[in-house]
């Protein structure tokens, strides 16, 4: 008995480590691919339902635009929600913040909540190697749903930015952003850039933050990110460069680990040619030890790096 007992155990084991998550994929980006590709996920986005986005940063051109996700939005029946910054420009105050939101046109289309607007809230975390809890929006806590709707591209500090740091840092405040980016040393804005830690444990920071809002959540999150205007920097920047690779697609999934190691893989597995070069966001990437956090988000149980791509092209 105790023999099939361990057996049965060892399989299910087994089972549980051969489990590949979906992630979901359409080379098409547009306002119905997006509705097209968050159906096939199978999980409908029920209640009080947050759109978390970057606004872009004044000056720059690569963020999601407002007619690009507006279809979703308005079949989810969601909110955009963003949190202030923590470095200096023009989305570091609740005022230019508004002002930045409503010169990029989400205002006049959308409901906004700028979530940390009137003050945050500590989540717990599981993983407290650096960090103790995270730092978020007071708002959060008006939400029962989440669809992590993340730009893919560079990032000048994580390498790349995907659902994980969508979900990290974007949703964290700006005191949360501190405390993510200086690995639990300090919480304000003036002092994290000068408390910089390993670039390992930032990035461990970023995947345990992730995973306290997704267990914040239960699971009611939905992960989504858009493969264009791939610039080697974020849509934090104000000038950011040109991006010198061409727009890939829309890939979407349960599993934010699964995703944003999908979207790596396309990116490194890409034969690149003069007009179409992966090279320069490799070189961010790698520059940054970015592909960590996917290691390290599978790591402390977020999800897994085993995926299957399914084209819901086809």
């Amino acid at each position: 008995m105790r023999k099939f007992v361990l057996l049965t155990a060892m399989w299910m084991v087994c089972v549980c480590m051969s489990a590949q998550s979906k992630v979901y994929f359409t080379k098409e980006i547009t306002p119905e691919a997006l509705v097209r590709i968050y159906k096939a996920l199978g999980k409908e986005a029920k209640g009080r339902v947050a759109v978390k986005i970057s606004t872009g940063e004044a000056g720059s051109n690569n963020y999601l635009k407002p007619p690009l996700i507006r279809d979703l939005v308005d079949e989810v029946n969601g909110t955009i929600v963003e949190c202030n910054t923590a470095y200096q420009g023009k989305r570091n105050t609740s005022e230019a913040h508004w002002q930045t939101i409503h010169e990029h046109g989400f205002d006049s289309i959308f409901a906004v909540d700028l979530m940390d607007e009137f003050g945050d809230i500590r989540i717990p975390v599981k993983d407290k190697k650096h960090i103790k809890y995270d730092i978020v929006g007071s708002h959060l806590a008006n939400y029962d749903f989440m669809i992590n709707l993340a730009h893919f591209k560079g990032h000048a500090m994580g390498g790349f930015g995907g659902v994980l740091k969508n979900q990290s840092i974007g949703v964290a405040s700006s005191a949360g952003k501190s405390y993510i980016h200086s690995a639990g040393k300090v919480q304000s804005p003036q002092e994290v850039w000068l408390n910089i830690p390993a670039q390992d444990y930032f990035l461990e920071s970023m995947a345990s933050a992730a995973q306290a809002v997704a267990d914040y959540f239960s699971g009611n999150v939905i992960y989504i990110d858009v493969m264009n205007n791939m610039s080697v920097d974020c849509d934090c920047d104000s000038h950011p460069a040109q991006p010198m690779l061409k727009d890939m697609g829309i890939l979407a999934s349960l599993d934010p680990v699964a995703l944003d190691q999908a979207c790596l893989d396309k990116v490194f597995n890409y034969q690149g040619k003069p007009g179409d070069d992966n090279k320069p966001l490799i070189e961010r990437i790698n520059r940054q030890h970015g592909t960590y956090i996917t290691d390290y988000a599978e790591k402390i149980g977020l999800g897994s790096k085993n995926y299957t791509l399914v084209d819901i092209d086809k």
